[in-house]
């Protein structure tokens, strides 16, 4: 069996022998994601208009909502009450997900940016670009609200908004 898309005639004597053994040989995972000269430092750039604008749509939305982006409990509680009425809505009327967490991770961000010395951002890493937020330019501490978000709706955490956000300010306060 051949694992991460190698091609069965690219499989050394060894490794067939390593197949009939159960054992597999990951040594080469991973490669070819990153060019051996790209660094793995984010680059960070400005928001721009779209980046704003999309900051804006979502926070106007939360404000819609009830949703208090300067108080976590209102953040946890309205992002709680969002993922309870998608998951107990029948799967054909289920509003979009990806909608919903990116209004509460740009809701997180908000809270990140407005409560601690980071700022938004757009960072560029070898997975590609997010709305994240940093300290400056210097892309050595990154937070990416949506990750926060998406990985804990993906396995239906509730409740969890007040401890970890909480964490970041306590850790990262400037006011």
């Amino acid at each position: 069996m051949a694992w991460f898309g190698r091609r069965r005639d690219e499989a050394s004597e060894a490794e067939d022998a390593d197949e009939d053994s159960g054992a597999l040989d990951l040594s080469a995972a991973g490669a070819g994601l990153v060019d051996d000269g790209e660094s793995l430092r984010p680059v960070v750039a400005p928001l721009g208009a779209e980046e704003r604008s999309r900051i804006d749509a979502a926070l106007a939305a939360l404000a819609q909502e009830g949703v208090d982006v300067d108080d976590l409990g209102s953040l946890s509680a309205g992002l709680d009450a969002a993922y309870r009425a998608w998951e107990q809505s029948p799967e054909a009327t289920r509003p979009d997900h990806a909608a919903v967490v990116e209004r509460f991770a740009i809701g997180i961000g908000e809270h990140l940016e407005r409560h601690t010395d980071l700022d938004w951002q757009v960072v560029t890493d070898v997975f590609g670009t997010d709305l994240a937020l940093t300290e400056g330019f210097k892309g050595t501490f990154v937070v990416v609200p949506h990750n926060l978000v998406a990985g804990r709706w993906m396995r239906g955490e509730t409740g969890w908004v007040p401890a970890v956000v909480g964490h970041m300010v306590r850790r990262r306060n400037r006011r």
